[in-house]
């Protein structure tokens, strides 16, 4: 802190430095520096007479202050005297306002009262502003001298720009007391109050805006005018603490207590703002209705004070705010960078596992690859979603603020463009769309697999059981020795092998044709398939040539041996296909079947009940079977029949018969709970199915809805765009509670894919569907969130008024016509001429719309986004921090030099602004260069993309 000004207090270094510089301009006007606002008390300062000093005996020593030198600063001991002088001319004269009581005593004190004064001269060399010299005053006394000085010094008024309209020497010099003082606030209109402006208002009017910037912090104050609205004293106090805090402790005024405050802010601002006390508290709280003119010139001497100790500061601000704007941007630069770089990373990795094709051998490999899979779906990629979509949102931020502060736009590494993160990530969608649904047929194709090997294994099994000794029987030569009736047995044996023969030319057939299906669905054990197949294939060959040949021999030998035994041959011919049934029946009833849906079971367990409604005519034929058994027993032990062994048509006996129907009798109860139970689970599937395919479909089309209301929000205008972002913001929101639902479905889809469930006739809507609809509503919301906060910090950094923003937002959304949120070139050219441009068709309006569309397309896209047409219409209609503030900013800081050293950064700026900036300047090169000077004029132009930081 520095001590500034003659009140000798402590001051900010801004205002310090803007008293210090008064100070030298008053040396200059030939004021003298240690006098400080001497100009401003010699036309407006004098202390304001107290009621009880005015009088008759002021009539009356009246001659003596006349006889006083003119030239006499006012701040001497003749306030008093000249107090008694005024009598009740004084009186009158404070029925006009608060300020002309002090202007008499003034003119007084020059000697130019308001009457008629012996020998006084006025004092035209005070008079001169700025501290020029007027012609010489005539010496005389008399009428027409003091009528000619008069005239000089309203000539040199005139000089100045000072309109006086209808006033002359002569009335000045007979005291006329309205003409003088309308004389005198012209005066000070012109020289106080006249170049105030703030925001391009008039003097009042921007007077009152200052007053009402600086007071809107304080409590009780509301400054709407120049008269009542200063009445209780809070206003001028609230003034002074604003720039000088530490003069006034403004917590311990209370607004019942006018005439303290008044006094307090009087007597600090003459103290130590070298601000006179042009007014009387009395008189302000007494009045009803101040003199708006005696207040505002009072407050012009607080702007007047305070304007130059601003300056300093509002530099130094420019500058922070400028160099916080670029460390806040580089540091948003590095983060972009690492975030990519990690994604892009994740993606490389991530992609040569979805692509890997490779499939496995057994089912739990594969479902261990779906689980993998769902892993990566619902722990793993989630964050990276997020992860992305932050990153798009942080570069839309980076850009706009880089925009907003006028800075070049950020490009990122090679390779770390959100359009190269864009392409990285549709690759990876690319690899992983295929990935599930590959999983899945690998998964149905071993199932399948599965199910044909141990169906090919029953069957083999099945068929290298009956043709076990077939060989060896069939080469037998017992026909050689047997008798005409053994001849004949074994001719009807033979047929009926043949019989039997060509009812298993099916099963052959099916063995083939399973090993021919597992080949072309790529079985991993397909060799030894294939090598059983062929065994079987060599061997059913050769059992059709050995019986060829073996019923050759019979028929050779059928004319020696011509006995036949019909019930035998009946029997055996009755037997055999009622075996082969049996053998069927069980082979059926023990094969494994798989199902995917309810009606499938039901066609199984529908065609299994047609079977059992078969089984009574089945047992009647084995009960016939079992009678030509019996009855060739009968015969036997009727007739004495020599039987030689077994019946010789057939292997097949009754015992045999009967245990394989009893077999078949137990399998069926098994084949039933089987059923059942298959049914059950199929119950469950079909539950399951239903309850996922009830939520999908609430699911997906709510989150239709909410994508279709998320546009709708984003184009519609309802309410300021604070409005809209909590709207937005409560929407997410209501959103993101929404998530427990889509987790819930999840376990439901897990459910389904755990039970092998493929199909839903239930819904359209698969697991897929609703994860990628929620992943664009997530992104969507977060998108347009992003863009309302973009829109507002392009409106409160440029100063765009909500009605510019929704004149904005209805213009594009006129020529939005797709509501794709976006604008073509013929569409935002058309907008732009409904705004006001003048685009012409010809080669000079074509390179004009070619210029803009570079500015609001750098990618050249082909269209034009709402952000970027905000961007390019606040450019065009607010003013923005530029290089040339920025060094005429760091001047004022050099004190006109044209480089800056590094003492005195540090003693301006914050330590780390401060040292960002020596870290970054290069050196002052030129003439009038000294060690360790700075060039902050290259280090300007480079923070805004004109040069190389």
């Amino acid at each position: 802190m520095r001590s500034g000004g003659r009140g000798g207090g402590p001051r900010p270094r801004g205002a310090a430095r803007a008293a210090g510089g008064g100070g030298r301009r008053r040396e200059a006007e030939g004021g003298g520096g240690g006098g400080g606002s001497g100009r401003r008390r010699r036309l407006l300062g004098a202390e304001r007479p107290r009621a009880g000093h005015s009088g008759s005996a002021g009539t009356g020593r009246g001659g003596a202050a006349g006889g006083q030198d003119a030239r006499t600063d006012g701040r001497d001991g003749r306030t008093d005297r000249q107090t008694d002088r005024q009598g009740t001319e004084g009186r009158a004269a404070c029925r006009h306002g608060s300020l002309r009581p002090a202007a008499d005593q003034r003119l007084h004190a020059a000697g130019g009262g308001l009457g008629p004064r012996p020998a006084a001269r006025p004092r035209l060399g005070e008079a001169a502003a700025e501290g020029e010299r007027l012609a010489k005053p005539e010496r005389g006394k008399m009428r027409v001298h003091k009528i000619s000085n008069v005239n000089k010094a309203l000539d040199f008024i005139a000089s100045k720009g000072v309109k006086l309209v209808s006033i002359g020497a002569e009335e000045i010099v007979d005291g006329n007391v309205k003409m003088t003082l309308g004389m005198i606030w012209t005066i000070i209109l012109r020289f106080a109050i006249q170049d105030i402006s703030v925001e391009e208002t008039s003097a009042k009017e921007g007077l009152l805006l200052w007053c009402q910037r600086k007071t809107a912090p304080y409590k009780n104050v509301n400054i709407q005018n120049f008269h009542i609205s200063w009445k209780d004293g809070l206003g001028f106090c609230a003034l002074i603490h604003r720039h000088r805090p530490e003069l006034i402790d403004y917590g311990k005024l209370r607004k019942d207590d006018p005439l303290t405050n008044l006094n307090t802010a009087f007597d600090v601002a003459e103290k130590y703002l070298d601000i006179p006390k042009m007014l009387d508290a009395e008189d302000i709280v007494g009045t009803a209705r101040p003199d708006e003119k005696a207040i505002m010139t009072y407050v012009s001497s607080f702007y007047h004070a305070f304007s130059g100790a601003q300056k300093a500061e509002t530099a130094a601000n420019r500058i922070c705010k400028v160099l916080a704007v670029n460390q806040e941007n580089e540091q948003l630069m590095e983060d972009y960078e690492k975030l990519a770089s990690d994604l892009l990373e994740w993606i490389r990795r991530t992609i040569p596992w979805l692509e890997n094709r490779a499939p496995e051998n057994t089912m739990q490999a594969m479902q261990q690859k779906l689980e993998d899979f769902r892993d990566y779906r619902r722990l793993h990629k989630p964050p990276k979603v997020q992860e992305k979509c932050q990153l798009e949102i942080n570069f839309n931020t980076l850009q706009t603020k880089l925009r907003l502060s006028n800075r070049p736009a950020f490009m990122p590494s090679e390779g770390k463009m959100v359009s190269d993160i864009n392409n990285a990530w549709g690759g990876l969608e690319q690899a992983e769309k295929g990935y599930e649904e590959w999983l899945l047929n690998e998964i149905r194709r071993l199932e399948r697999l599965d199910h044909l090997a141990e169906k090919f294994r029953q069957k083999a099994s099945i068929h290298e059981s009956w043709t076990d000794g077939k060989e060896a029987m069939l080469q037998q030569k017992d026909y050689e020795t047997a008798t005409l009736s053994e001849i004949k047995a074994l001719l009807k044996k033979h047929e009926a092998f043949e019989s039997d023969l060509a009812a298993h030319q099916d099963r052959v057939e099916q063995i083939a044709a399973i090993a021919q299906e597992l080949n072309e669905l790529d079985y991993y054990d397909s060799p030894s398939v294939n090598a059983r197949c062929q065994k079987i294939c060599d061997q059913w060959d050769n059992l059709g040539a050995l019986t060829q040949k073996r019923r050759e021999a019979l028929e050779r030998t059928e004319k020696l041996l011509e006995t036949i035994d019909q019930l035998y041959l009946e029997y055996a011919k009755r037997a055999a296909p009622f075996n082969n049934w049996m053998e069927g029946a069980m082979e059926d009833l023990q094969d494994t079947f798989i199902v995917h849906t309810i009606e499938e079971i039901q066609g199984l367990t529908t065609a299994h009940e047609q079977f059992k409604a078969t089984l009574p005519d089945a047992d009647k034929e084995r009960q016939a079977i079992l009678g030509i058994h019996n009855e060739v027993s009968k015969i036997v032990q009727t007739y004495h029949v020599n039987m030689a062994g077994t019946n010789p048509y057939t292997t097949i006996t009754p015992q045999e018969i009967n245990g394989k129907w009893e077999h078949v009798r137990q399998l069926v109860p098994r084949r039933d709970q089987a059923l059942m139970e298959e049914h059950a689970r199929q119950q469950q599937n079909e539950r399951l199915r239903k309850q996922f395919g009830a939520q999908a479909n609430v699911i997906g089309p709510w989150i239709q809805t909410k994508m279709e209301e998320i546009g709708r929000i984003s184009i519609e205008m309802h309410g300021t765009l604070e409005d809209q972002l909590n709207h937005l913001r409560q929407y997410e929101k209501s959103i993101v509670n929404y998530k427990p639902k889509i987790d819930q479905l999840e376990g439901d889809h897990q459910q389904i894919q755990e039970a092998l469930i493929f199909d839903n006739k239930h819904t359209n809507y698969t697991m897929e569907h609703i994860r990628v609809g929620w992943e664009q509503l997530l992104t969507t919301i977060a998108r347009t969130i992003n863009e309302v906060e973009n829109q507002i910090l392009t409106r409160d950094a440029k100063g765009i008024s909500q009605e510019q923003m929704n004149e904005f937002r209805a213009s594009f959304n006129h020529f939005d016509r797709d509501h794709s949120g976006t604008l073509g070139p013929e569409e935002f050219k058309a907008c732009l001429i409904s705004l006001g441009y003048d685009i012409g068709n010809d080669a000079q309006g074509e390179a004009e719309f070619a210029r803009i569309m570079s500015i609001v397309d750098p990618n050249r896209l082909g269209v034009v986004t709402f952000q970027a047409f905000i961007d390019f219409m606040s450019r065009e209609t607010a003013d923005t921090d530029t290089a040339d503030q920025v060094m005429a900013s760091f001047k004022i800081l050099a004190g006109d030099k044209n480089y800056i050293t590094v003492d005195e950064l540090r003693r301006e700026l914050p330590p780390d602004q401060a040292e960002y900036c020596i870290a970054r300047m290069a050196p002052y090169n030129g003439r009038d260069a000294v060690p360790g000077a700075l060039d902050y004029m290259s280090f300007s132009t480079a923070l805004y993309g004109e040069s190389d930081l």
